[in-house]
């Protein structure tokens, strides 16, 4: 006799998507990311906001599954209050990192998510990390998501290092314009999150207003 297993699409992996990106300018950094959510081919949340404060001078990008990393964004952001009560001061952007990094490798089996850690601390100043699966790297910029495929080549070309605060921000809606055209995972609006010594400044930039390029149709 036959088990029944029902339906096929039950046991399928639903495909997720979206478009992250961070980049260290003087003296700071920005982070940005696309705002759709999406299950497969259908689209479950239109203006989900992907930059997650982790602590005052440290955010998030999140990618993967969106509950696995809003999970871990919330018990980072719970760890590090209790730190730096403990230490009496602000936490660095790399202890921020190295917490996501722990986690991320403990659960590797069981979560589905890939986040970018930047920020500003006042020992090393703007810092942007990749963490995945227990890998924790600095690097000048780093990109994620699904429509990081269609724009590593532009972000190799056009990146400078030591940019200004503004054109870091250019650099990251050009980049989310780009791959939310091309990528049907990515879409929606912009968001934006500049972090310097003075603090944080947040923009959103709606899709009628993101820069236009090439488009065959």
């Amino acid at each position: 006799m036959l088990e029944e297993t029902g339906p096929e699409w039950l046991s399928e992996e639903v495909k997720t998507g979206t478009t992250i990106i961070a980049i260290e300018f003087k003296g700071g950094v920005v982070l940005g990311s696309d705002s759709r959510v999406s299950a497969g081919a259908s689209v479950v949340n239109r203006v989900m906001n992907k930059l997650s404060p982790l602590h005052d001078k440290i955010y998030c990008a999140l990618s993967g599954s969106a509950a696995d990393a809003q999970t871990i964004a919330e018990i980072v952001n719970y760890q590090l209050d209790v730190h730096s009560i403990e230490i009496g001061e602000d936490p660095q952007v790399r202890s921020a990192a190295t917490l996501v990094k722990n986690i991320s490798y403990k659960y590797k089996e069981e979560l589905s998510a890939h986040l970018i850690v930047a920020g500003w601390d006042r020992r090393q100043g703007g810092q942007v990390f990749a963490t995945l699966n227990g890998l924790l790297t600095r690097q000048p910029f780093a990109v994620g998501g699904s429509g990081s495929s269609y724009i590593y080549g532009f972000v190799d070309a056009e990146y400078r290092k030591d940019m200004k605060k503004e054109e870091c921000q250019q650099f990251v809606v050009n980049a989310l314009a780009l791959a939310m055209n091309r990528d049907g995972s990515s879409g929606g609006v912009a968001y934006i999150v500049a972090i310097d010594e003075q603090g944080t400044e947040e923009k959103v930039v709606l899709g009628n207003d993101l820069p236009t390029f090439f488009d065959m149709s």
